[in-house]
């Protein structure tokens, strides 16, 4: 029951993205707009994390299994991938080094602006 009431709480942020993404003009995916509701809602303590960790993490649990069908996707492509194979994997290579950097640095960022706003004993 518990994480049916997890769910819930995590399906109500992803239609009000939804709802967000259908009533605003602007080009953000209704998934990050759920994303980005429901982190105000935990950052601002309004939700506790508790109600909805267990679900989250099975979620995440879960998310190896979704990136199976494009895998196989590839194999039917593979005749139009074979002659740029090597561009497309060094594509592949730099976008991924590029957003470890920015993640990376935006963390450090985050953190450091954290620990100014953090009164000293």
């Amino acid at each position: 029951m518990r994480y049916l009431q997890q769910f819930l709480w995590i399906t109500g942020f992803t239609l009000a993205g939804e709802a967000l993404h259908a009533a605003l003009p602007l080009p953000i995916p209704a998934a990050v707009w759920g994303l980005a509701l429901l982190f105000l809602a935990l950052e601002s303590g309004r939700l506790p994390l508790d109600s909805v960790a267990g679900c989250g993490q099975f979620l995440l649990g879960l998310m190896p299994l979704l990136f199976i069908a494009p895998a196989v996707g590839l194999v039917d492509v593979w005749p139009m991938l074979a002659p740029v194979w090597p561009a497309v994997l060094g594509i592949i290579v730099l976008s991924t080094v590029v957003v470890f950097a920015v993640t990376g640095l935006v963390t450090q960022a985050m953190l450091g602006r954290r620990k100014k706003e953090e009164p000293h004993d």
